[in-house]
Formats: structure tokens, sequence, C-alpha cells
């Protein structure tokens, strides 16, 4: 697709009760799009078109203050996934089956009604909340958090209605599906990097509050600590050498953990940058940005971590997406010390909206199985 609604024309929209249509770019050269309406404009109509010509799985993004109020749980305890679902809901009253168009868009507007409680809904139901993460696009490039940032510059209540668009045969459709789909259904169409870039505009979740030289045994770093303006946490980054936005430099944004930090310990089979590893490759470039993002380990965590690292549970499917789902963050700091393009050290995800930060990835670099 190349003809894009500006962002300002994408809140307008919504303003008006209208459907839109937001594409996600990755750094693979892939699009995804969903459709995503202001939860207090939600009509029945609304729900059959999600339901009937995009197809996906009709959900209601609100924001985990929100979904406390209305005492939600996740649906997985400690979810951190980029669908960090809570319990399914349905209106306590006022509902026939639950299932129609009607019924799900009555059980929306009594979900997003700031007169609500808990108890106006009942568990499980036919609409499926999940908690955006809090910082929205700037923390996480995904959905949710889209849907809820444009609800909230739109000036409406923080909780939005979206579903992913699927094509004919049932995958999540690409970008000339996307673009008929728009015109077809005579859509305004906009995309998440222009809505980070829009944030970044007016604002950002991270404050540099540390700057300074660092001796490691792999020889001097300039350090940089970034406080997280929406949790609170701390992030450090670490640069070498002069970095050039208009040269590929060399990257590692990495997720702290206590096993692989300190003690070095990896899954057998799956190789992985660690901390000193990613550093070493760094000083050898004579130039590249190390990107510590703090995660809190809760004695859940570090149990689950003992056990799968004994082979008494199975092992996450997708090795690297705590890394992925704090993408915005990263970016951010990687953006504030003036990178560009990015030689990266790990796994190829595909990474969504790094254009609206000003990145690029252009290469992914494996770990030396020796370096497990």
């Amino acid at each position: 697709m190349t003809d894009f609604a500006q962002i300002d024309q994408v809140l307008s929209a919504l303003r008006h009760g209208q459907s839109c249509l937001m594409l996600n770019e990755n750094s693979a050269g892939g699009v995804t799009g969903f459709v995503v309406v202001g939860g207090e404009h939600c009509e029945p109509d609304h729900i059959a078109f999600m339901a009937r010509q995009a197809r996906g799985l009709v959900c209601l993004a609100m924001t985990p203050a929100r979904c406390a109020e209305l005492a939600l749980p996740l649906m997985v305890e400690g979810d951190d996934s980029q669908s960090p679902f809570t319990l399914s809901i349905e209106a306590a009253t006022g509902i026939d089956t639950g299932i129609s168009a009607a019924d799900r868009a009555r059980t929306v507007r009594v979900a997003v009604d700031a007169t609500s409680r808990a108890a106006d809904l009942v568990q499980p139901g036919h609409i499926f909340p999940i908690a955006a993460a809090a910082g929205g696009v700037l923390t996480r490039t995904a959905p949710a958090e889209a849907a809820i940032d444009l609800a909230t510059l739109a000036g409406l209540i923080p909780a939005a209605v979206f579903t992913e668009v699927l094509d004919n045969e049932g995958a999540l459709a690409d970008g000339p599906f996307l673009k008929a789909f728009a015109q077809r259904h005579q859509l305004v169409a906009g995309r998440v990097s222009d809505l980070v870039t829009y944030r970044l505009a007016h604002q950002r979740t991270i404050e540099l509050v540390r700057q300074g030289a660092m001796r490691t045994r792999h020889g001097e770093f300039e350090v940089f600590a970034y406080r997280d303006m929406t949790h609170g946490r701390v992030h450090i980054a670490l640069k070498r050498g002069s970095i050039n936005a208009a040269q590929p430099t060399l990257v590692r944004v990495h997720v702290t953990a206590v096993l692989r930090d300190l003690v070095g310990t990896t899954l057998d089979g799956r190789a992985s940058w660690s901390f000193d590893a990613s550093l070493k490759a760094i000083a050898e470039a004579e130039s590249g940005v190390l990107v510590l993002l703090g995660k809190p380990e809760t004695a859940d965590d570090l149990l689950g971590d003992i056990d799968r690292l004994m082979g008494q549970s199975q092992a996450d499917s997708q090795p690297g997406t705590d890394g992925y789902n704090q993408i915005g963050m990263g970016a951010q700091i990687l953006r504030d010390l003036g990178v560009g393009q990015i030689r990266l050290l790990g796994a190829p995800l595909k990474y969504n909206a790094l254009a609206g930060f000003g990145l690029e990835v252009i290469d992914f670099l494996a770990p030396e199985i020796s370096q497990d």
C-alpha cells in the first residue's frame, strides 16, 4: 500500500464513530492489518463488520487499570505476550445468547462505561479483553497498544475494539489484500509506524538520568541510564565508538535474566547471545550499542527458569520474546543514541513499526555455538 491517511485523519474518523484500518509493517517487509473502533462508539454494525468482513477474533483493548477496576485477571498469570488476554466477558444484563453482534456491542459498552463495576460483567463471555501495555506503542507496537493510543489521542475513553484482518484462506492478510480491503469498504487506513512517529513528536516514555564512562573487561564504553517513566524501571545502554544513523550499527537489545546473565546457563541446543559475548562483539567492532532492559524477576519466574534448564518443563517456543515485547522501549533508547540502520545481534524476528522510531534492521547476526 502507498496511500496512507495521516494520523490526524484516523483520529478524526474515530471521533466520529467510524471504523479504521491500521497497517502494522515489520522489519522483514511484511504487513498485517487490524480494524479498530473506539469502544464508546461500538455498535452492532461495527461488531458485524469485524466478524463477517475482517474475520479475526473480536478483542477489546483496555488499560491495565481498567482491567483491575473490573476485576479481570489475566487468562495466564504473568502473561507478557503480545496479547495478554484477561478472562472473557459478557454483560450481566440485557444479553440473550451473548454471541450476537448486538449482545457483543452491549458487552463492550458496559465494559467501557466509567460507571460500570465488576458486578456488571460475568465470565466467561464472547468479548475478549486485552490488557494493553502501559506506554502504548512506545512500549509495545502491537494492535492492542495502538488501539488504546488511537482512542486516547482522539479524546475518547481509553478503550477500543479491534480485530485482525484475515484473507480468504483464513491467514493474516498481506499488503495487497489489505489495500483492496480498505478500498472495498472505504476505510480510512493508517500505519502503526506513523502513530509511533506521531507520539514521539509529542512525548517519550524514557528520560536520560545518568551518563558517563565505564571500564569493562572489554574496554571502555559510554554508559547511559534511562528511566522508564511508565514503570519507573531503569534501563542501561553501553555505547562504543561513534554512531552514525546513515551507517550500520552493531546492536544488541538484551533483557536481564539472573540465570543467563550471572550463571551463564542456556537451554540445550539453543544458541543465544550472552551479555558478555554481546559486549565483546561490539568492542571488537569498535562501534555499537548494547541496550540492557531491566525486567523484575519474581520468585516464580526464577523457579520456572530453573525447571526449564533442568528439563522439567517445556521451554518457550519463541526465544527472545521478552525483548520483542519491549521493542518500543529499546527503540526509544537507540533513537536517542543516534542509531539508524541496525545489524542486530539476535534471532531474525519480525519487529513491528520500527520505521516509526527511525530505525531499520538490515541484518541479523547469529552467535557462535561456542557462545551457548
